[in-house]
This record gives C-alpha cells, structure tokens and sequence, in this order.
C-alpha cells in the first residue's frame, strides 16, 4: 500500500491487529495469543506491502498465496482477514473457537474465507508453501508466453521454531532448496520459546546455516518490531528468484505483557484478564472497548478491496489477450483453472481380456495412468524415490526440475521435457514431504497430484493424508506391494494394518481392486472423485477375470457389487473379498458352485462408497438374512465384522508377516482355494445345522 515510510498509522494497524487477537483468545478462554503480540509486525508488513490478492473474490486464480504454517496462532490470521475486507465479520471474531464459527481454533481451508491450507500440526504448513510454489511454477512454465505472464504470482508463509522441529519440514525445505523455487517465501517467527519450555532446551541448531545448506536464501531481521527492516528483508527476497527464501525475524512471544512475555506461558493460554489490560497499557491501548477498531486503521487496510479488485481486473485484460493471442493454451488452461475435465477424457482407458496368469495391479495402473496423463494436462506427480517399482512414470512427460539442475544429475530422466514444465516430480526418499507438497499443489488449484510408495510406507505420510481429507483435497495416493504377498523382503515390507487405519480415516476413498479391470475402474473412480484417494495396488500378478462370466468392474463405482451368484434362489453363503483376494474367492466360488452349494462372490474394493450407497442397494449385494458370511482379505480382520456380522467369519492376517517367496507366504496364511472352501463350507455348515 504505498512506498511511504512507517509511521504512527503502521503502529496503529499493527496494534489492532494484536489486539483483535488478544481480544478473541480471552474472550473465548482458550487459544495462543503470545505469537500474534510477537509476530503481527511481519504479518502486518506482509499483507500490506506485498500481499496481492481481491478479498472481494478470496478464490481470484492468480492472487499471492499465504500460509499460517504456525496455525496455533490463528487469531491472527482471523484479525488480518477481517481487517483486510474478507467476508469475515467481527462477530466471528468474537465467537472465536466456538460451535459454529467460521473462526475455529486452528486455520481451516474450505471454512474461513481466505485460509488457503488447514494448518495447525506443525511443519505442514510450511510443506504445503513448496507445493503451492511448484504448482505455480509448473503452470507458469507450461502456458506463460512472452508477454503474457497469465500465472505469475508468489507464495508466502510465516512459520515458527515448531515447525522447523518437525521432519516434514526439513523433508519439504531440501527438496524446495533442490528445485530453486525462488517466489517462495517463508518468515520464521523466531521467537525462541515453544509450548513447554523456552526452545534452547531441545533446539539450538544453526537454522539460517541449515536453510543455507539446503539452497535457500536466507536473511533476518534482528527487532521484530523493526517495520522498515521487515519491509526491506522481504525486498531483498524477492529480488532473489533462483532460490526460496528465509528470513528469520527475531520476535519476542508474548511481546508487550509485563508478565508474560518471553516465557512458555503466553503461548497456549489466555493471558487473564487482568495481564490483558496490563498488555494494552504498556502498548498504549485503550482497555475498552474490547475488539476496537479504529477508523483510521481500518480505512487504511480496507483500501486492499479496491486495490485487489483493481489487481484481478487488470489480469482479467490480461487473459483475455492471452486468450485471443494463443487460445488452444487458453482453453486448457481455463478448463485446469475450474477443475473441468475433457470431454471424452476416459474414452481411451483399457479394456483387459481374461488371462489365467494375469498382471500385477501395479502394472496395470502404470498403464492407465499414462493414458490419462495424456489427455489430462493437470495430471502430475512421481513417488518417494520408489516410481520403477510402484510403476507410476509418465513417459516422455518431462522431470520437474530446476531448468538450472546440473547435467550430471539428470540420470534417470523419464524422457520429455526438462525443467518446471516436467510432469514427473521427484520427490526422493521423503514419504511424509511428498504428501504434504501434493496437499499443497493440490491447494493451489488447476492441478490433480499423485504420489507413490509401497503400502506399508503410508505410516510415514498419514498426518498430511489426514489433513488432504480434512481439506477435501484430490490428491491420488498409489500404494503398491499390498500384503504379505511381497515375499522375501519380510515383515518389515509386508503390510498387515495399514488398511486398517487408511480405512479409519474419515472422508478418505481407499479402493483396493480386484484386477486389471477394477483398477481401470478404481482410477476412473479417483479422477472424478472430489476428495483423497487411495489406491492400493499388488506386486504379484493377479488373475484377470473373465467378464462373461462375472459381473462387469463397473461395480467398483459403488464400492462393493455381485461378483457372481449360483442361477436361482437366495445365496446360502457370501464370499467378500477385495484386491488379489477376489480372483481367490472367484475360484472358491466356482468350486462350491460345483459342489451344489448355493454361494455369491462379493468385489469389495471400497468400503467408503459402499457405505454411501442407499441401504437398499447394500441389502441387494449383502441380504440381511443370509448370515453365513466369508470375508478373506491379506490384511488384519479389524472392520470387516461390520459386513459378515456375528455369525460370520474372516480370513485375514492378524500378525506379522514372514520372509519367504510370496505364494509360498500367501499358502501358509490360508490363502488358498482349497483353505477358503473349507472354511466356506464349515461357515455353511453351521448356518445350516444352525
């Protein structure tokens, strides 16, 4: 807003801004308000000299990005919102944490109008700023033209000594430093003091030589009240555009309270009624009324409406030249920018033909996601390191990479173009960064992320996958080597509860297909979903079933259908099974059929859109009074009860694995045709002298 220097309006603003935050924590006798008093500087600064985004439109395609990754102090956020002209009253502020609010206690994308990611666990954040900066860079390298720069914009941070802390951050910031992402820019709210005890207790490292090392730029401010240092720190960082940028700004916690600051204290409590007015009279504020807001401090902050709508406008001439001058790359761009598919996008998808010795899931997959990387331009992603075996490569699409990356270390290339317009991204062995940058590009908008690893990997990635399903975010998550089927590299590499807790997940699709036609029809599934995915692929080969005769694999849509059924009458038992397993109970299925036993196969490749489906619907694939139920899955028992009742039974794996080759592991476990008809037959049995 302007070149002038600071002055008494900027204090003006910058104490508002505190006390909005101090105000909203007391009221509601919970909250952080000892990192808004030490932090509102920077922000200040921040939202009011560099910040480009419409408040009027919080959703404007080319605004500048900013991320609370400290989303403990998310009073803050809330008071810069309300006060920059975001549909975010005062009355919010004042219901602050409460049922209902569009102000809840930590940041939450999709909730608050202008919040672009839900932070709160620490280094999230942070790692969601390197997504949202690569998106940026892969849309702008792929459709900016000389002249028309139509995705340009920077992404912006404030993180804290937590999040540095954690791994996922220090994960997210060597791969950023590795790919020179120079519009990123995160302030470090260097206060030095964490929810229990003052920092220098557990962290005492170089973080500027730490950032260093991994390529940022790195500078600091030494007063974290120090307006013009801030300004001409963050100066300084745009000018630097090869690498991402650090500025370490030394603030005080808690700054202004006599007793409080500086101390552990003001960080996760309410400062008390009578250490708030102390506060406010050392800082020159009134007592009364609370969440006062001056008319000169709002009417200087207001002034980013018109300046944002000004902003947008002027994009808007922009694309509209860009339109005019190269409209094949205007449409495709604007049909990412709304998140509208092709048409015809999966007329292209594979049909497979009944092959006794069949192909692996995973294989399959590679196949299909090629065929629709190439009509789907937002399609990109890579693997922690593991792509040539999760089999998820896109080839000739290019590497995303630094176009300054060393010739030597391109070894490995998939083929195509190199630099940010690649659509392979390397995320090397860093499973918890990789999903936490993909929440990020996925945040960013236009584009649809995936990533890979083998199964019993996806612990290390749970907390962003959690969020990514708090968000609503469509990310695809490819995990292969499913179960204990890996073999010889033993129960280290064996999963056995991880579907388990993928599955525990609110909003999260975990498809686990049956074969090569339900993993065409589990991506079809993950592309139009509007939320997380997973996909949980097998190693081994997995028999293709003949679709004459069993049902088509557009079941998998509905998560769970009729694989097979004895002609006429009821079914006397159910089979269920899903993934390498539903071939298994397939030939189980035609074994008793042999033998006169009235059976249903049952592919249940979902569980969550199973459960969306009308009951009548379920009660079609499940009948309620055919209680002899058989659920045969390579993983642990837990959850299936839900579907094969009291009077059921289930063939799992309740223990760890074992090192060995993997049909041998799969026969020793009971998963074989002959162990799944006796148990079948004993289940029957029961049900029938029952």
């Amino acid at each position: 807003m302007g070149e002038r220097e600071f002055g008494e309006l900027d204090l003006l603003c910058v104490n508002t801004i505190r006390f909005l935050s101090v105000d909203a924590v007391e009221n509601a006798a919970s909250g952080h308000p000892g990192m808004p008093l030490g932090a509102a500087p920077m922000a200040y600064v921040l939202w009011s000299r560099f910040l480009r985004c419409n408040p009027s439109n919080p959703s404007w395609f080319n605004r500048d990005r900013f991320v609370l990754s400290a989303g403990h102090g998310s009073a803050l956020l809330y008071a810069l919102l309300h006060l920059a002209g975001y549909d975010l009253s005062l009355d919010e502020l004042r219901r602050f944490r409460q049922w209902g609010s569009l102000t809840p206690g930590h940041p939450e994308r999709g909730h608050v109008p202008g919040v672009e990611m839900t932070t709160g666990p620490l280094g999230q954040g942070l790692a969601n700023m390197v997504g949202i900066a690569m998106a940026e860079a892969h849309m702008a390298a792929r459709y900016n033209r000389q002249g028309f720069p139509v995705v340009d914009h920077w992404t912006y941070g404030i993180a804290g000594d937590g999040d540095l802390m954690e791994g996922v951050a220090a994960e997210a910031a060597s791969l950023a430093g590795h790919l020179r992402l120079g519009k990123l820019i995160c302030l470090y709210d260097d206060n030095r003091m964490t929810l229990a005890a003052a920092a220098g207790l557990s962290f005492t490292e170089d973080r500027a030589a730490r950032f260093q090392a991994y390529g940022w730029h790195v500078t600091g401010v030494e007063d974290g009240n120090d307006l013009a240092a801030i300004n001409n720190a963050i100066e300084e960082a745009r000018r630097e555009t090869t690498r991402p940028s650090l500025i370490i700004v030394r603030t005080i916690l808690g700054y202004g309270s006599p007793n409080r600051q500086n101390t552990p204290a003001a960080h996760g409590s309410p400062l008390g009624r009578e250490e708030v007015r102390l506060t406010k009279e050392r800082l020159g504020w009134p007592d009364s009324p609370t969440f006062l807001v001056p008319e000169e401090a709002v009417a200087f902050f207001r002034e980013a409406v018109g300046k944002g709508a000004m902003a947008e406008e002027k994009w808007h001439e922009l694309y509209s030249s860009y339109e005019e001058a190269f409209p094949c790359e205007a449409a495709e761009l604007g049909r990412m920018m709304c998140g509208k598919l092709p048409d015809g996008w999966d007329a292209r998808l594979p049909e497979y033909g009944a092959d006794a010795k069949g192909k692996s899931t995973r294989a399959v997959s590679g196949e299909v996601l090629n065929v629709l990387a190439s009509v789907l331009p937002g399609l990109l992603g890579g693997s922690a390191d593991l792509e040539s075996s999760t089999m998820t490569i896109l080839k000739e699409m290019g590497d995303f990479a630094s176009p300054s990356c060393p010739v030597d270390d391109r070894q490995g290339a998939a083929g195509g173009t190199w630099g940010y317009a690649g659509r392979n991204i390397h995320f090397g062995v860093r499973e918890h960064g990789m999903a936490a940058v993909m929440n990020g590009i996925a945040g960013h908008g236009g584009l649809i992320p995936f990533g890979s690893t083998f199964l019993v990997f996806s612990d290390y990635l749970k907390p962003a996958l959690r969020l990514a399903a708090l968000m609503g975010l469509h990310v695809i998550h490819v995990f292969t080597h499913d179960s204990i089927a890996v073999g010889e590299d033993g129960p280290t590499h064996q999963p056995v509860e991880q579907l388990a807790g993928l599955r525990a997940i609110p909003r999260l699709l975990v498809i686990r297909p049956g074969d090569a036609n339900e993993t065409v029809a589990a991506w079809r599934t993950a592309v139009t979903a509007e939320g997380p995915v997973v996909l949980v692929l097998s190693r081994q080969n997995v028999p293709i079933l003949d679709r004459a005769r069993f049902a088509s694999a557009e079941g998998v849509a509905r998560g769970g259908y009729v694989l097979a059924d004895m002609p006429g009458g009821e079914p006397q038992l159910i089979l269920i099974a899903s993934g390498s397993e539903v071939p298994l109970i397939a030939a189980a299925w035609e074994k008793l059929v042999g033998m006169g036993v009235a059976a249903r196969a049952v592919s249940m490749p979902c569980w969550e859109l199973f459960l969306e489906q009308p009951q009548d619907y379920r009660d079609t694939v499940l009948p309620p009074q055919v209680e002899a139920r058989l659920a045969v899955e390579a993983g642990t028992t837990q959850g299936w009860h839900r579907f094969v009742g009291s009077r059921g039974l289930v063939i799992g794996v309740d223990r760890f694995g074992s090192s060995a080759p993997g049909d041998e592991v799969m026969e020793r476990y009971g998963f074989t045709v002959e162990h799944v008809t006796e148990a079948a037959l004993e289940l029957a049995g029961v049900r029938e002298d029952g």
